[in-house]
């Protein structure tokens, strides 16, 4: 982001949208301070700023967290900045001023242009990113729109998505196609391992193979290009999870080499709660039956006819394009380095610890913001119920096919000194129970 764009992104930052409202005093004295920030930083890499807790703590002041609570558990739903939060609620308020006129006649008109930035931030055309509620919706878009037939197959890991899962369960009952499970043992640095685990499952009755980028679970990265592109040598058709990848880290949908791509907005673009994005390859929109039926034409190859849901709520969609302004202020690269910065920092001081496992790999290529850690002999529930009642740090307990541990997820938001509490709880916690 150069020096004009970030002014005019802190110049958003200080303003209430929609209403061109005079922003507060303390809201101005913030921008102001962040933009210093940025400009003290400029000459740093996307490393070394990784570990610069002064910047950074600009960053977290740019959330409304509650310091009561450690919140550790980003991987299931982030919280949006300010700025987001503020564009939301001016965005509600202006909806029920005039309902049927506003969001109809005035917020929905930025469905197109918010389409062409996501479409930018994603590296693909704008034509090929319909705007939903979450990866849910937009993967059960794809599972329940394919055309496939009894005997068909579909290959999948017992450790995608419960969500996932299900629907394609239900694909198995209802239409008579076969899922055909694989088993990934976690954590993996293995590429060839975790590439043939798949190839092994193709047959010639496969149709689709269905991947998780980032597991949920562990925060395993898989190599998902590759195995996209042995699924393509075959004739197989790619569908992937992005919920947790998107904004996460630094990639292209395109560049995954996947026909089919649906992410969750609030977990790393930092949008409001229930707002997402579903990517079809242009030339595969034509052969997607839409999940919510439309008035004409449910193959015409138009990416709109999958955001036929009816009332929706615009005031969420529309400031899905401050998280787009935010997310580019920190920048892709910046933000990712943080992320795996924070992840190390604390898995780092407590492997060590006596019977500690980590699930969750250290190298930047398979792993990034999420951790998981299992200690010998004690249920993920008792880690996670220890470090909430003794230390109020909010964490979520892991059991899931051969994947048993807590997962710990820091944000940009999160401090060092967050996380050497964190690193206190687990030392107590091992002591207490050794």
């Amino acid at each position: 982001m150069n020096q004009q764009q970030r002014r005019g992104f802190l110049r958003k930052l200080g303003a209430l949208t929609g209403a061109g409202l005079l922003a507060s005093v303390s809201q101005q004295a913030r921008a102001a301070r962040l933009d210093r920030a940025l400009q003290q930083v400029a000459h740093l890499s996307a490393d070394e700023l990784a570990a610069d807790e002064d910047f950074w703590y600009y960053i977290q002041q740019s959330f409304t967290v509650n310091p009561g609570i450690i919140n550790l558990n980003n991987g299931g739903v982030s919280p949006a900045p300010r700025t987001v939060q503020e564009a939301m609620k001016r965005y509600y308020d202006l909806s029920n001023e005039a309902p049927s006129y506003y969001m109809w006649r005035v917020l929905d008109q930025g469905r197109e242009p918010l389409r062409r930035n996501l479409a930018r931030l994603a590296g693909c055309d704008a034509e090929e990113i319909a705007i939903n509620r979450n990866s849910s919706e937009g993967l059960e878009t794809i599972i329940f729109g394919l055309q496939l037939k009894a005997g068909d197959e579909v290959v999948a890991a017992r450790q995608d998505y419960p969500n996932m899962i299900n629907a394609y369960k239900q694909r198995e009952k209802r239409d008579g196609i076969k899922m055909v499970w694989i088993n990934l043992e976690l954590p993996s640095e293995d590429e060839e391992y975790l590439v043939q685990q798949y190839v092994k499952a193709f047959t010639p009755r496969t149709k689709a193979v269905h991947i998780t980028h980032i597991i949920n679970w562990n925060g395993q990265i898989l190599p998902v290009k590759r195995i996209a592109q042995e699924a393509h040598k075959r004739g197989i058709e790619v569908v992937v999870d992005g919920a947790h990848s998107f904004a996460h880290f630094k990639f292209s949908i395109p560049e995954l080499d996947a026909d089919y791509f649906a992410s969750s907005l609030h977990k790393w673009l930092y949008a409001p709660i229930g707002s997402g994005l579903l990517y079809v390859k242009k030339d595969k929109i034509s052969k997607i039956y839409p999940l919510f039926a439309t008035s004409d034409d449910p193959l015409k190859p138009d990416i709109r006819k999958f955001e036929a849901l009816g009332t929706r709520p615009f005031f969420i969609e529309q400031a899905i394009g401050k998280a787009i302004e935010f997310h580019e202020m920190i920048g892709s690269e910046r933000k990712e380095k943080r992320l795996h910065y924070l992840k190390n920092y604390w898995m780092e001081k407590v492997k060590d610890l006596p019977g500690v496992k980590l699930n969750t790999s250290l190298h930047p290529r398979w792993g990034c913001a999420i951790g998981n850690i299992g200690i010998t002999g004690k249920k993920p529930g008792e880690l996670d119920g220890f470090l909430f009642n003794q230390y109020k740090i909010h964490t979520v307990g892991i059991e899931w096919e051969n994947i048993n541990g807590v997962r710990i997820t820091p944000n940009v938001y999160t401090s060092t000194r967050d996380l050497d509490v964190l690193v206190e709880g687990i030392a107590a916690f091992v002591k207490k129970n050794g």
